[in-house]
């Protein structure tokens, strides 16, 4: 197998702080949360009632009204941010012909149509079976998002959902590069989508004691690594990018934004929700990709972490980072941009790709809020509540989930 280079162009996003990558990176760097009150269904009863919704979004700006009704919020969200990606990398209006048999999709959900699944039980047993919709399957299960978008575009590449709860998106990126590298595909548009703030995802995740209660005020709920942390906070959204091999890219004048250079993945076999104190696996993670990216540690400028702001979580990413750095990881800007937007799901490792390029982009690096004490043996450099500006050349991605499953992108600026 020949080692073909991976290069980003183009990016899509619809976020609780922006729906589109301009305006969401414009809040990022500003520090301002997207975390408020939910709003979507009375939450009176449950002990966590903020959100990271999204919000003054109009989704017949991207999918006909009648054909939206037919769908999930999450492939909402997932069919605008991958329309947007499709847009910005210039895909439909390339001078040179793109083959669609070799464009595919990789876009998948940590959760999926949960909201349809709970509206629909509740109609089934008020109305009875007669009155369940025929879009019922189709409109809520995982792998449509890449199903409906390869319909709309024609795209007959590869198309696949990968599902791994909140390495969802992350995943589905890395893989979606290796498919490239084994030459199954030109160019792949991959990531990951979420609408989980319904009712009984919200009560799952409070009964789980997973979620803050900071309900009165929310923009300060999610403060990864402060000690006074309580949980962290639900989110929607997705993240997409376009990741292309770079002769394609070349050929029909893409834009390029950064490039993939490394992809590790790793499991932890220790429990159904909680990473093991030392963050064993996501230090093999990171270690596995930077070997796939053929860097050494010390080259590493800053790692956007998967950061929630749960107790257990942020320690062990914490030690993971030192194992994996060494002396280095003190010298390291590390930041959680879930202290703005909170955890979408299975669309994070999406949202958190976009913010680590163009951390690369424009030498921001991104801040993390509300981080006013820093917790007992969180000691690095988080870039606490404010950006700073500093040259970054070489950034990781990190996303780990329940079961165990962790994944890390290397991205590094692009040189010819």
């Amino acid at each position: 197998m020949t080692q073909r280079r991976i290069v980003v162009t183009g990016m899509g996003l619809i976020s609780p702080v922006g729906n589109t990558v301009a305006s969401s990176w414009d809040a990022i760097c500003n520090g301002r949360s997207g975390i408020g009150p939910l709003t979507e269904f009375d939450a009176s009863p449950l002990g966590t009632r903020i959100a990271g919704e999204i919000r003054d979004f109009d989704v017949t700006e991207y999918i006909p009204e009648k054909e939206a009704r037919r769908y999930d919020k999450f492939m909402h969200y997932g069919i605008s941010a991958s329309i947007q990606a499709i847009h910005d990398a210039g895909l439909e209006t390339s001078e040179v012909a793109v083959d669609p048999e070799r464009v595919g999709l990789a876009l998948g959900a940590g959760i999926g149509g949960i909201a349809t699944i709970e509206q629909t039980m509740l109609l089934y047993q008020e109305r009875g079976p007669r009155r369940v919709s025929p879009f019922y399957i189709p409109g809520s299960i995982v792998n449509m998002i890449s199903g409906m978008l390869s319909i709309k575009f024609g795209y007959k590449g590869p198309n696949i959902a990968i599902v791994t709860a909140c390495t969802t998106a992350t995943h589905n990126i890395g893989m979606a590069a290796r498919m490239i590298r084994y030459g199954d595909a030109d160019v792949m548009i991959a990531g990951g989508a979420e609408y989980g703030t319904t009712p009984t995802a919200m009560a799952g995740f409070i009964s789980a004691k997973a979620t803050s209660r900071r309900n009165e005020e929310p923009e300060a709920a999610s403060r990864p690594w402060d000690r006074d942390r309580d949980g962290f906070v639900l989110s929607n959204g997705a993240g997409v990018l376009v990741v292309e091999e770079l002769e394609h890219a070349r050929r029909r004048g893409a834009n390029i934004l950064a490039e993939l250079t490394g992809f590790g993945m790793s499991g932890d076999a220790h429990h159904m929700t909680a990473p093991s104190a030392d963050g064993e696996g996501a230090a093999r993670c990171m270690r596995i990709a930077l070997e796939d990216a053929h860097t050494d540690p010390s080259a590493v400028d800053y790692i956007n972490a998967h950061a929630t702001s749960t107790g257990l979580g942020d320690r062990a990413e914490t030690e993971a980072i030192k194992t994996t750095l060494g002396n280095h990881a003190i010298q390291v800007a590390v930041s959680s941009t879930k202290s703005m937007t909170g955890h979408l799901l299975g669309a994070a490792g999406g949202a958190e790709a976009i913010f680590t390029i163009l951390a690369i982009r424009d030498g921001i690096l991104p801040p993390t809020i509300n981080l006013e004490n820093p917790d007992e043996g969180c000691d690095l450099d988080y870039v606490p509540n404010e950006a700073r500006e500093s040259p970054v050349n070489v950034a990781l991605s990190n996303s780990f989930g329940f079961g165990g499953t962790n994944g890390t992108l290397v991205f590094s600026r692009y040189r010819d």
